[in-house]
């Protein structure tokens, strides 16, 4: 029994240790939203009403350049990969990898199938820049569109504020190792 109760204590600490870690992801590209347990994109960027590839994107400041944004978004994927990567595949994790497109409350008919295409976007553009996530055994990636109805949401919910990404990182932890 004592035994039993110490395996299952070694289990409880090893998730809370990759808990941890997937909580603590670089906060430079990462805000972590522990009411809905999402990861938001911590980029300002805007998109052009009804568009949807990420080389149209802009820094809403005109502080950034288009190729500076792209790079944080490059840096941001490979902050994933290390994430996903900091744990050996003998200890059987594996990660599923939502990146959710959303859209401002437009009233466009378009913006379920638009908030897809931006996150659909940025898995195209981390695969053309070598990212390399979709090549990872212990990482499952779900593309995904909220369009208006995604939540977290920024208020007052009118465009630009709600043309983002957000990151769901979820660990599946398989059996656990002594």
């Amino acid at each position: 029994m004592i035994g039993e109760l110490k395996v299952k204590e070694l289990e409880l600490n090893r998730i809370r240790e990759i808990e941890k870690a997937v909580n603590n992801i670089d906060k430079r590209f990462f805000v972590y939203d522990s009411i809905n347990k999402k990861h938001i994109l911590n980029i300002d960027f805007n998109y052009p009403a009804s568009v949807s590839n990420i080389n149209s994107i802009s820094d809403p400041k005109n502080i950034k350049s288009k190729q500076q944004l792209i790079n944080e978004f490059v840096q941001a994927g490979f902050e994933i990969k290390k994430l996903v990567q900091k744990f050996p595949d003998i200890e059987n994790i594996k990660y599923l990898l939502v990146v959710e497109g959303q859209a401002s409350k437009d009233g466009a008919a378009v913006n379920d199938d638009l908030s897809f295409h931006r996150a659909q976007s940025l898995i195209e553009l981390w695969k053309s820049r070598n990212v390399g996530l979709d090549n990872l055994k212990n990482c499952e990636i779900v593309i995904a569109g909220s369009g208006e109805r995604g939540i977290p949401r920024i208020e007052p919910d009118i465009p630009p504020s709600n043309q983002r990404f957000l990151i769901t990182i979820i660990p599946k932890i398989g059996e656990m190792k002594k």
